[in-house]
């Protein structure tokens, strides 16, 4: 067939510029034009492959068949808002509080991350009829008003933590790596966040809620100090708030062990956020919480999104949990994570610039450091790594507060071959040169 008469990436990039804000950036300096997908491969107009290691919104893999079909056929059906009475939203919503426990029974749909975070803050809000929250360091939550205050990643915002309002505390991130305490010392951090939550009620400011992610993924994929979400839950509801578990990124089967990550810690918070992996990049999220909970939300008035729990929606909601199950991702994310885990840690021993492999499951964190005992964060190695593994065919992106992590989150349907040629690729980039 002719060629299509196409921009070049580079003019795509310029036409982009030109009416697309450009405070909505790209990855890369020079990125390739992406226009197909399948699996855990993108493709470019010019027929190269690369490994995609960095989507997690596309959790069971690019073009899956049956997210396709599902949004076809419903699209030729009806697709209409959650006020009409329809059965998939009333089996979306249901298999949504299959997947949790008890007394997470109701389900409320949204379109993303960002939306699910913020509905669960005023929640939180109308629940206690309290102003105050306190959030976690180096926390991205979203970009809605309510979900961007309690967000203090740097990397994501400089301004992050000068700019919060007044009724947003923050605590440290309990990064047992870097942080003010690491190994051993990591406990240090329930009891400062629990000192907080005490320190505030004293002062005539008892908290609405505590939001963290269950198991830290924009600092790098990595867990919280073994009890921290138990102590400072426990101190949380001591004084009437409400605990909050964003799983937007981590949730879903992605850890491997877990299909939540709240589980990872033993708890059950009171309010859970969840978005990316439900929707395989349909713009699909949801908050669950107890009936009790949602039922206190009516002094709001009446909660409504026009599509958030569409009919569309809820088949590709559906179609993902079915695709879970029937390709047993989770035991995927285990497995094939494990061995990549694995073949990390051993190339961590061969290359100094690899300071630690966090996570678990296919959520992992490479975090490279320039000296292995100050731990001094290689920003400017990570991002030049990163632009060499793209001219060898794999999608890698940094994160973290100080942009010097690998976020190693691919589709949930990698393989082991896959792994094995992200782990070879890295090893070749931090051989011969970046």
């Amino acid at each position: 067939m002719p060629a299509a008469s196409r921009p070049t990436p580079t003019k795509l990039v310029q036409h982009r510029e030109k009416h697309f804000a450009t405070v909505q950036g790209h990855y890369y300096r020079h990125p390739p034009r992406i226009e197909r997908g399948w699996r855990q491969t993108l493709i470019d107009v010019d027929g190269r492959c690369y490994l995609d290691m960095v989507n997690n919104v596309a959790a069971l893999g690019h073009a899956h068949p049956g997210v396709e079909r599902a949004a076809t056929r419903q699209l030729r059906r009806l697709n209409t808002n959650s006020r009409f009475n329809y059965g998939a939203v009333v089996e979306l919503s249901t298999r949504l509080s299959e997947l949790l426990p008890a007394p997470l029974d109701t389900v409320f749909l949204v379109n993303s991350g960002s939306e699910a975070v913020d509905l669960a803050l005023r929640i939180a809000l109308a629940t206690t009829g309290r102003p105050d929250l306190l959030a976690v360091g180096e926390a991205y939550h979203g970009w809605t008003f309510a979900s961007d205050a309690v967000s203090t990643s740097v990397a994501d915002n400089p301004n992050a933590l000068e700019t919060r309002p007044d009724w947003v505390h923050t605590v440290d991130a309990p990064n047992g790596y870097r942080g003010r305490y690491r190994g051993p010392e990591a406990s240090r951090y329930a009891d400062d966040a629990v000192a907080t939550v005490h320190r505030l009620a004293a002062e005539g400011r008892p908290l609405a809620g505590f939001i963290a992610e269950a198991y830290y993924g924009n600092a790098g994929g990595m867990a919280l100090p073994d009890g921290y979400l138990a102590r400072v839950y426990a101190a949380v509801r001591e004084h009437g708030g409400l605990a909050i578990a964003d799983e937007v990124q981590v949730g879903y089967g992605r850890l491997g062990e877990w299909f939540w990550g709240f589980e990872q810690q033993g708890v059950i918070p009171d309010i859970v956020t969840i978005a990316k992996a439900m929707g395989n990049g349909h713009p699909l999220g949801a908050v669950i919480t107890s009936r009790e909970v949602a039922e206190r939300y009516r002094n709001q008035g009446y909660f409504f999104s026009s599509a958030g729990g569409s009919p569309v929606s809820s088949v590709v909601g559906l179609a993902v949990l079915d695709a879970l199950r029937d390709e047993k991702l989770q035991q995927n994310a285990r497995d094939v994570g494990r061995h990549l885990k694995e073949r990390l840690t051993r190339l961590a021993e061969k290359h100094e610039l690899i300071g630690a492999v966090h996570g678990s499951g296919l959520y992992l964190g490479v975090e490279l450091v320039r000296d292995l005992a100050t731990r001094e964060p290689a920003t400017s190695e990570t991002a030049a790594i990163c632009e060499r593994m793209l001219e060898l065919g794999v999608i890698i992106q940094p994160t973290g507060d100080r942009l010097c992590v690998l976020k190693t989150k691919p589709p949930l349907c990698l393989d082991r071959e896959s792994a094995d040629y992200f782990v070879d690729t890295l090893d070749h980039v931090l051989s011969t040169g970046y």
